[in-house]
């Protein structure tokens, strides 16, 4: 019929949307941050969450490690290669620094805490002496609620069973292993070799100390990857049988990370060639008994991510996907962000302006946003979208933004990625791999500025 588009399938619904696009771990997204809260502003942001009749779960701490003995050049994390480990207690002496600072400002001795985690970096660069220093002085200074999550980033290159020993004794019982792809071509050129047997050993102390809940961290798309590849890591993953996979994208943003520089565009799959990786994945792993969860995660149906998803209470913030919904949010160490709710603030990336700023009694709020309504509604159907693939904005949960919303989802609609109601839209199974396309079409602030440079990562 003339003038009616055909919907879009396979590949060439492949290439429609295969755009550059944010993750949306905020909304809005940092890039778009543009009113930084002053100290006095953060920390007011930060109590009123805490005395929040929604604060039932407590609050989480996450804390950044950036040590890494090595760049592994696929990364996209603020990191600091070294080999020495001179300037680890006095980094972990300036995060207990910043945590007292908060409890002291905030009138709150011992804050209750629903969820820790280490990340990095490389949590385990750290000997077991400078982890118990850590550990201790954390949870030294914390109300640890009955239930809490504690878990940590491990690279299975550099840990030990005392390490894992020492952080079971503290309470830590999730743990998740940097692997990646098993193939040696991928390992050489993104410098992450590892081996099975490394991984394997690691993840067999873990579960014999105690720790329930394992996810593997799993890239597809990184330079010279094939479907072989993928195939032969998932079925080395599947037969370790993590409880949780994280099956990230590679985004390949060497404007921004200069690492990325090692290896050429024509090294990295793209476009269809991406994708044909994802889904050969996908597949595997559904086959092997794991259940997509949000966006690139998978989870056994016995793991508590699955059965949050499945009863509709998963979360998501800047430390990925979570059980439950924990605010505020306070991020320690160099460049760690932290949620309030209806604020952000991230601390200095520069590890000596971040050591300058503790010393001088300062919180290293380096910027940051304060939401003002529109943001607030957009970011709960934003979050929505990728927790429950789906979206209500009907009643309170309407702005003005949203009166054309229809018109911006027609093409999922017409595509079969979404399915509209009159004040709703529902993500469908062909739309789970598109879903960071439909945030899209929420996002207010990249509607009215698009990018004048090089941002975002492609979506496919």
């Amino acid at each position: 019929m003339s003038g009616v588009a055909t919907p879009a399938t396979g590949a060439l619904r492949l290439a429609k949307y295969d755009v550059a696009g944010p993750r949306y771990t905020s909304y809005p997204t940092v890039p778009y941050w543009d009113q930084s809260p002053t100290e006095a502003q953060w920390l007011e942001r930060v109590g009123a969450a805490f005395s929040s009749p929604a604060a039932t779960q407590g609050a989480s701490l996450y804390v950044h490690v950036p040590f890494c003995r090595a760049l592994c050049t696929f990364c996209g994390c603020n990191t600091r290669v070294t080999r020495t480990h001179a300037i680890i207690l006095p980094y972990v002496q300036a995060v207990l620094a910043e945590y007292a600072m908060y409890r002291d400002r905030l009138g709150i001795a011992s804050p209750r805490i629903g969820e820790l985690h280490l990340g990095g970096g490389t949590p385990t660069f750290l000997d077991e002496g400078e982890l118990d220093a850590l550990a201790s002085g954390l949870l030294a200074s914390s109300t640890v609620l009955d239930g809490a999550t504690l878990s940590l980033e491990v690279d299975p290159r550099v840990t030990t069973e005392g390490q894992l020993r020492l952080l079971a004794r503290h309470g830590f019982r999730r743990l998740s292993l940097g692997v990646q792809d098993f193939d040696p071509e991928v390992q050489q050129i993104v410098n992450r070799v590892q081996s099975i047997d490394q991984v394997r050993a690691v993840t067999a102390n873990a579960r014999a100390l105690g720790y329930d809940s394992i996810n593997f961290d799993l890239i597809y798309g990184l330079p010279r990857q094939t479907r072989a590849s993928v195939e032969g890591t998932i079925e080395a993953v599947c037969a370790l049988r993590p409880d949780r996979i994280a099956f990230y994208g590679y985004a390949h943003v060497p404007w921004i990370k200069p690492g990325q520089r090692r290896f050429t565009d024509a090294d990295v799959p793209e476009g269809a060639a991406k994708r044909d990786l994802y889904e050969c994945g996908r597949a595997l792993l559904e086959a092997a008994g794991y259940r997509e969860v949000g966006l690139d995660h998978f989870a056994l149906p016995s793991d508590g991510l699955w059965r949050s998803a499945d009863a509709g209470r998963l979360h998501r913030n800047f430390m990925g996907y979570t059980d439950r919904c924990t605010l505020p949010l306070i991020g320690l160490g160099a460049s760690s962000i932290g949620d309030a709710g209806d604020a952000f603030a991230q601390n200095e990336k520069d590890l000596q302006q971040y050591h300058a700023r503790i010393a001088r009694g300062e919180l290293p709020i380096q910027r940051g946003h304060l939401l003002d309504e529109e943001d607030r509604i957009l970011r709960a159907h934003i979050l929505s979208l990728m927790t429950r693939m789906r979206a209500d904005w009907s009643g309170a949960l309407y702005t003005p933004f949203l009166a054309d919303i229809g018109t911006r989802l027609a093409e999922f609609a017409a595509d079969g990625l979404v399915e509209m109601d009159p004040q709703g839209c529902r993500v469908t199974e062909a739309g789970r791999g598109f879903l960071r396309n439909i945030c899209m079409a929420f996002d207010a602030r990249l509607a009215r500025r698009s990018p004048e440079r090089e941002l975002f990562s492609r979506t496919a």
